[in-house]
């Protein structure tokens, strides 16, 4: 497995993957770490992709993706990869699109378990009356992602 760290407007994400796929994403908080100088094979893709996203340049992902998780938090990533560029979803459309309504907390707890921020977009999911809920990156970065992909010349989402 290749890691690399690279520095992003939303603080340093730690990449992970391998010839099979990116395995995650996520979000690093600790000043300690160092910026990747050399990156990996597997992941310059990746780090092309995150930077045109960032970039403004980029609305969706082309990348072979191979997060570890259940069947049913597998179901749910891929569910939440069909939210569009600029659109979200609250857990319970979410549920409905997974085929069961009752299905909203366990649905909740696989999107805050995904291993692949931004590229698998959880932060496209949000509560019924349209708040911020719960992110596992911080309710900040969930709202400069949300803000980012939407139209712009537009009021602020929120």
């Amino acid at each position: 497995m290749e890691t690399a760290f690279i520095k992003t407007p939303v603080g340093i994400l730690e990449l992970k993957g391998n010839f099979e796929g990116l395995s995650s994403v996520l979000f690093k908080d600790d000043e300690t770490i160092v910026i990747s100088e050399k990156i990996p094979k597997e992941l310059k893709d990746v780090v092309v992709q995150l930077k045109e996203y960032f970039e403004g340049k980029r609305k969706e992902f082309n990348l072979k993706l191979s997060p570890n998780g259940t069947d049913f938090q597998k179901r749910v990533w891929k569910k939440l990869q069909e939210i569009p560029f600029g659109k979200t979803v609250n857990y319970l459309q979410m549920a409905n699109q997974l085929g069961d309504p009752k299905v909203i907390r366990a649905a909740a707890s696989a999107n805050g378990k995904n291993p692949i921020s931004i590229i698998i977009p959880c932060h496209r999911v949000i509560g019924s009356d349209g708040s911020l809920t719960g992110y596992a990156g911080g309710l900040h970065r969930k709202k400069w992602l949300l803000e980012l992909e939407y139209p712009s010349g537009q009021q602020s989402l929120f």
